[in-house]
């Protein structure tokens, strides 16, 4: 299990526990749970790079302790 931490630059930070081998959707449903956004609403990224949904936290090398960005589309 790790924990990325996702911050919204609106004063939100979301911890959320995962595993490596989750995929991004997966973890947007996650985070979808705990904000009360809609999962397809949810735009995560790192600088400019927009992680897809299929692709795992693994290939993206999202380790334990790593911060997100969260947009609201």
């Amino acid at each position: 299990m790790i924990e990325v931490v996702l911050n919204d630059r609106l004063g939100k930070k979301v911890r959320v526990k995962c595993n490596e081998d989750d995929t991004i959707g997966d973890l947007k449903k996650l985070v979808a749970a705990q904000t009360g956004t809609r999962a397809d609403k949810i735009r995560i990224q790192k600088w400019y790079t927009i992680y897809k949904d299929h692709i795992t936290l693994k290939d993206y090398e999202v380790h334990d302790g790593m911060g997100l960005e969260l947009y609201y589309n």
